[in-house]
Order: structure tokens, then sequence, then C-alpha cells
């Protein structure tokens, strides 16, 4: 089963410092990242910096797709007034069927504000307790919101957003 999480850490620097942890967590097999993209967002600035990460789980089990719609529902959106975000609607609707609900988008928002980052994984066999002791140890001290994504779900999230669909012509 995969589980889908979001690390908050204090610092805009501290999602980018905790990537070494993960890599030696995952060379220590306590967790298996299947994609992964971190947000950092400066103090002053209008608008988090994001970036999907290639170089910790190759392709991405999910695809840029995916990290640029979940983004934009939680960033930017709200930025951008009730049009935009009617539009938007029936398509975050479908994210409920595979955990991430309105509550989920509008907890991430609230926590990552400038002047944090986050680090948003979908993973598999996680060791949560160790993986979070080691996160939480990190430079700009890291908090965890999760959302657990049962067997259906997951298969759900990945035909969504894979990158194989074919383009429409």
């Amino acid at each position: 089963m995969a589980t889908f999480t979001v690390w908050q850490f204090d610092t805009d620097q501290g999602a980018e410092s905790a990537l070494n942890v993960l890599e030696r967590l995952q060379k220590e097999e306590l967790i298996q990242v299947q994609d992964a993209a971190v947000v950092s967002w400066a103090e002053g600035a209008k608008k988090p910096k994001t970036k999907q990460l290639h170089n910790l789980v190759g392709a991405g089990a999910l695809g840029g797709g995916f990290w640029g719609f979940l983004f934009g529902l939680i960033f930017f959106v709200p930025l951008l007034g009730l049009a935009v975000g009617a539009a938007t609607g029936a398509l975050s609707g479908s994210l409920g069927d595979v955990g991430i609900d309105d509550a989920f988008i509008k907890e991430v928002r609230a926590k990552v504000t400038p002047g944090t980052s986050a680090l948003f994984l979908l993973t598999t066999d996680t060791v949560l307790d160790k993986v979070a002791e080691e996160l939480e140890g990190t430079r700009g001290h890291a908090t965890l919101i999760h959302a657990n994504l049962t067997n259906d779900q997951e298969d759900k999230l990945r035909a969504a957003f894979t990158d194989d669909v074919p383009a429409a012509v």
C-alpha cells in the first residue's frame, strides 16, 4: 500500500536539506520513494517554488501533471480567484477519491506558508516511525501531515496522473 505524506519544515530550505536523509533512508530500506516533490517558500516571496525530484525517484510514478495540479490547487488557485477555482472544482473533486480532499488541501495551505518548505512523498514499504524520527531531527524541524492511500486509491491516482496517457490529436 502506498502512503502519501507531506513533511512541513520550519525554514524555506528545510525540505531541501532533508533530501540527503531521505536518500540514506532509501539505502537502509526504511522507505521506498515512488515519487516526490519539494516546495520552498522564501520569506517575502509572493508564491512558493516547486520542483519534482527526478534525481531521487527517476521518472516518478505520477508525473509532473499530478504535482502541477496539486500545487496549483494548494497554492495558486486561492490567488487566482473564484472563476478559476470553479473551473478546477470538478477536477479537484476526483482527488477526494484518492484520499486528497479539501481538508487535506486546506491543512497543507495553512501550514506551508512564507518562510517554510515542504517535502511531498508518495512512498511504499515505509517504516514511518523511523522516517519521522530521522526527518524531525533535520535542520528546519519537520512536522508530518499524512494520508494513507488504499491500493484502490493508489491505482486511481496513478491512472489519473501517469504520463503514459496518449496525447489527444
